[in-house]
């Protein structure tokens, strides 16, 4: 029997199709860059076609380059960039709009609003997270009220709302699966985590018929089969879970008080809470982590808006480097910023802040300043926000850390691993596979479709590829992150930081 599993890993800044054996490791991938376009101040779209088509054409060529056929895949694990918005006419499949990425903050104002609204005190205690234009709810109201006839048509039940991974799921099944996962509903703002149902009270404080909603699975689950003429033959679709999820099942974080960061796009801490919903006290979020068999796993999340972002700004808007490597040697060869910070709030600030009209700045430029003191100072600002997030967790309560999992585009980067190990105070382990996401995709496949037995099974496959350990005295690590809370000041509008 094969046992090749096939994960689409559909992310802000591109499409991959990565295959794995049993033992987790990659066979083939192939991975397509994703447009994005920003049409005002803080818009942040993608073109769902680009998705689908891009999507399509990574997996054909992942098998190719394997020279595998559709009958050598048991199953295929989906793992998506979340809360990005898509509605589409179910008849045709075509989107009514582009897709409202989650870094999108057009829907701000009206979110200050909703705070008015008598739903407003029990939307965190029911859905874990805050009132805020991240969250997929207010977006699905922008698109009902913005796109002509949006509203009456969903109404009519002729339109479908998905996120990413809904939308691929409808596309790789010819429109016969409309369904997500737990832990994708989980960041709509519109699922109850407790229940584990869509909420009737928002949904009717938002203004959205459930008509356009998909059926909610477990993370590994039966979601139907791939069209035949798609792949070369009909391929199961086994699991679906939020990349941040994904990722805390390809770092085997299975057990409470275990966490990771992944530093992609953006940068996202991780802690397993177990059965508990642990409601945070300090700006993060409460979430699904897994689903399985109807028994629901909870994490605590903080979310940091721009990471690989920074170092993609560098090179493509700003043109200062040509890859993304070269922002190791450029760290390395100054001994600090000389003083520079940059609080990368291109899109306003994540947690623990959540300011949506915070923008970024370059703080502390002298004559003397050099193009390696602001990479650097980029970098260092990603380890600052990762200390942010981890003082929330040990304010609410969370014990001491005994070592941190990454993952990411940007863990390949030894230099930001050190620096990253030196401002947490914990050691830091990078994974042998760094493509989290994706290869927590295909474990949970597997588990659906029997390639392995259980989550212990899984656990025995990590292995840590690198550890780094603190070398900075307390007392530098201390004034470091004093200049950084400064320079934070500086650019934030509503003081609600620790």
């Amino acid at each position: 029997m094969s046992t090749y599993l096939l994960a689409i890993d559909q992310g802000t800044t591109s499409s991959r199709a990565i295959i794995f054996n049993r033992a987790g490791e990659v066979i083939s991938q192939y991975q397509i860059d994703l447009t994005q376009y920003f049409p005002e101040d803080g818009w942040v779209e993608q073109d769902p076609e680009e998705m689908w088509s891009n999507t399509l054409l990574c997996c054909q060529s992942a098998l190719k380059m394997a020279a595998l056929t559709a009958k050598d895949i048991v199953a295929i694990g989906i793992s998506n960039q979340r809360e990005t918005t898509i509605i589409w006419d179910k008849k045709t499949g075509l989107p009514i709009y582009r897709a409202i990425v989650w870094q999108d903050r057009r829907t701000g104002d009206f979110c200050k609003s909703m705070t008015e609204h008598k739903i407003f005190p029990s939307l965190q205690a029911k859905t874990g997270l805050l009132l805020d234009a991240y969250f997929s709810a207010s977006k699905i109201r922008w698109l009902l009220d913005n796109v002509p006839n949006a509203r009456e048509r969903a109404e009519r039940g002729e339109l479908a709302f998905g996120t990413v991974d809904t939308f691929l799921l409808w596309r790789l099944t010819d429109g016969k699966s409309h369904a997500t996962d737990a832990s994708n509903a989980s960041r709509t703002l519109l699922f109850n985590i407790h229940t584990q149902e869509w909420d009737k009270d928002i949904l009717e404080a938002f203004d959205i018929p459930a008509a356009i909603l998909p059926a909610v699975l477990d993370n590994a689950a039966d979601f139907g089969k791939t069209e035949a003429s798609l792949l070369g033959g009909p391929v199961a679709i086994a699991a679906m879970a939020g990349d941040q999820q994904a990722a805390t099942v390809g770092q085997a974080c299975f057990n409470p008080g275990m966490i990771k960061i992944t530093y992609g796009t953006g940068c996202f801490v991780f802690l397993n809470t177990g059965k508990t919903v642990l409601q945070s006290a300090n700006q993060l979020l409460s979430t699904v982590a897994y689903r399985l068999d109807r028994k629901v796993t909870y994490g605590l999340e903080g979310s940091i808006f721009s990471a690989g972002t920074i170092v993609k700004w560098f090179r493509d808007t700003l043109k200062i480097i040509k890859t993304a490597s070269e922002t190791e040697e450029l760290s390395k060869s100054v001994p600090d910023t000389g003083g520079v910070y940059l609080v990368p709030a291109f899109t306003g600030l994540g947690a623990p802040y959540w300011d949506p009209d915070a923008r970024a700045a370059l703080l502390g430029l002298t004559r003397n300043s050099e193009l390696a003191h602001i990479v650097r100072a980029g970098l260092e600002s990603v380890c600052y926000q990762s200390y942010d997030l981890l003082g929330c967790m040990q304010r609410d309560g969370v014990a001491h850390l005994e070592a941190m999992r990454v993952d990411g585009g940007m863990v390949v980067n030894n230099w930001f691993l050190q620096f990253l190990t030196d401002i947490l105070g914990i050691p830091v382990q990078r994974p042998a596979c760094v493509e989290t996401s994706a290869l927590g995709a295909v474990f949970l496949a597997g588990l659906q479709s029997g390639v392995y037995q259980s989550l212990d099974e899984i656990s025995e496959l990590w292995q840590a590829s690198a550890t780094f350990v603190p070398a900075m005295q307390k007392d530098q690590r201390d004034h470091l992150y004093q200049g950084w809370k400064k320079a934070v000041a500086r650019v934030i509008l509503k003081p609600n930081f620790g």
